[in-house]
């Protein structure tokens, strides 16, 4: 079945198949995956050049290379670039490609619109960024853009950021849309939702989140749109409106969004710590459940991270235990990684390293949301730089870590070739130490009282920041390594087998293989009988 799928994908190239054309034109889903991809890898440069300033900046105490201003505007696109146009792009770009495959779908369920939603993009993004040249300059005001400093205070180009938020936005629904759409009606004849694999089930979960937050969004930039340039007041307290109210619209689009951007990074880590431990998945139904359990929570602990604005005591009590709740269904899924590898026979290609460090490195940044979720502790956390060491630590070796980890274990069957292992494991552990020596440090002048966002710091911090800003800039080079190995690898090399983890140290598999393409509970002979 799947031979006949795979030449159905080949031949699946709708208009003309010539240059340029082909890519501005298709509705095949790996097209538009590898799109998504090298838009998303574009984006994560971009952004990451403004880190370089920010943390150049940041070096020692003192002004060095730019203006206060101009680092306000670093951090605001820094932040807005790495949240919608790297790690977002990224893991619609990993759903295109292996959602219809791992399902059993010849494409996408709405091909068209699968284009149209990726052709929004570097539109949405072009505009924002070319804010960067416009009179007053590109946002200052912080990527998560509170009234009134977004409103009354902001630079002109505001508007044409509204634009852009507006569109990625979009882009994202009509995503999630085609994600929900594909796994319900194209399945496979017999496959039933519980024996998908993971990773579709933590998309199909995500879409759902999407598209329940999407309008939030766009409802709170429409309220700024109308408070900047029709006279309305919903956020200015001196017409009767409230700044706080902004906050919370925002947060409640904010929080699902942070577990928008890690539940797609929890389905690859469970597709491929099975895959190198040569085990099955330990827990699936609990894996399914407790995905579902961590979005449905997603909703309802917006407010923590506002805890400093005055909410009411019983408020601040809910909410502070609502969000340590989330920790129980995350710690299932911890448990359920460690207890998979218990025991596996290991072997530690690249793909695996990266998603071993996920699971330490995002347990860390878990165990100090835990500490951010306590009330009395954050009023002191509270905007310091322990809050961007926290949120760190989920992102980076979190998502952008699962995604590298994801581009190693499917580059071989993306390009039919074996990537550079020893240059992959050397990208990894430049990637690791980076990240570390980055980030660590980080909670420690948070702790000691450093207020992030700002440009210039007190001397005794100075250390830390020099330490932070090195590892930076190893992390950011390391990744010019990652192009190359990417390239080099969709060039040429060693030919992949059709089971191309099978051979890796000469180890059988001790069971039928979560093979790149599914993750059967019944085995597919059964399967065959059950369709024919």
């Amino acid at each position: 079945m799947s031979a006949v799928i795979e030449e159905h994908h080949d031949d699946h190239h709708h208009g003309p198949d010539k240059g340029i054309l082909r890519w501005v034109f298709t509705t095949n889903h790996k097209d538009i995956g590898t799109l998504y991809l090298w838009f998303s890898f574009l984006m994560f440069l971009t952004g990451g050049c403004m880190a370089m300033v920010i943390r150049a900046e940041l070096f020692q105490p003192g002004l060095q290379i730019v203006q206060p201003e101009f680092f306000n505007q670093m951090t605001t696109m820094h932040g807005l670039i790495m949240v919608f146009g790297a790690v977002m792009p990224a893991f619609v770009g990993l759903a295109n490609w292996l959602v219809p495959m791992m399902i059993g779908a010849p494409d996408m369920a709405l091909p068209r619109m699968n284009n149209y939603s990726f052709w929004i993009l570097p539109f949405a993004f072009s505009m924002m960024l070319s804010s960067l040249f416009m009179e007053g300059g590109a946002p200052n005001f912080g990527w998560t853009f509170y009234a009134p400093l977004s409103t009354e205070y902001a630079p002109p180009s505001v508007t044409f950021f509204i634009f852009a938020v507006h569109l990625m936005g979009i882009s994202s629904i009509m995503g999630s849309i085609n994600v929900v759409v594909t796994i319900l009606n194209l399945r496979a004849p017999g496959m039933r939702l519980m024996q998908m694999p993971l990773f579709v089930w933590t998309w199909l979960i995500t879409a759902y989140l999407l598209i329940a937050v999407m309008p939030v969004l766009a409802g709170v930039v429409t309220m700024m749109l109308m408070d900047i340039h029709f006279g309305t007041a919903f956020f200015s307290a001196g017409g009767g409106g409230d700044p706080v109210l902004f906050q919370h619209v925002f947060w409640f689009f904010g929080h699902p969004e942070v577990y928008i951007m890690i539940l797609p990074a929890f389905g690859v880590v469970s597709a491929i710590i099975p895959t190198f431990a040569r085990k099955r998945l330990f827990g699936y139904d609990s894996m399914v459940y407790a995905t579902a359990s961590i979005a449905f929570l997603s909703f309802i602990v917006w407010a923590h991270h506002m805890f400093t604005v005055g909410i009411p005591i019983a408020g601040e009590l809910y909410f502070m235990y609502a969000t340590m709740l989330i920790a129980v269904p995350t710690g299932v899924k911890v448990f359920n990684w460690v207890a998979t590898m218990w025991r596996g026979s290991m072997s530690f290609e690249t793909p695996m390293l990266f998603a071993i460090a996920f699971v330490i490195l995002f347990t860390i940044g878990g165990f100090s949301g835990l500490m951010l979720a306590i009330v009395p502790a954050d009023f002191q956390y509270h905007d310091t730089y322990f809050v961007v060491a926290h949120f760190h630590y989920v992102l980076v070796p979190g998502s952008v870590f699962s995604i590298m980890a994801a581009a190693y274990y499917w580059l071989p069957k993306w390009t039919g070739n074996m990537y550079d292992e020893s240059l992959g494991k050397t990208h990894f552990w430049l990637s690791f130490i980076g990240v570390n020596v980055t980030f660590f440090p980080q909670h420690f002048v948070g702790l000691a009282g450093m207020p992030r966002r700002i440009p210039d710091y007190a001397l005794q911090f100075a250390d830390y920041n020099m330490i932070s800003s090195m590892g930076a800039f190893l992390f950011g080079f390391s990744q010019l390594l990652f192009l190359f190995i990417v390239i080099k690898c969709i060039r040429g090399g060693k030919k992949a087998t059709s089971q191309v983890w099978e051979g890796a140290h000469g180890l059988e598999w001790t069971i039928p293989s979560p093979a790149p393409y599914h993750t059967f509970s019944t085995p597919p002979e059964d399967l065959r009988e059950a369709h024919g």
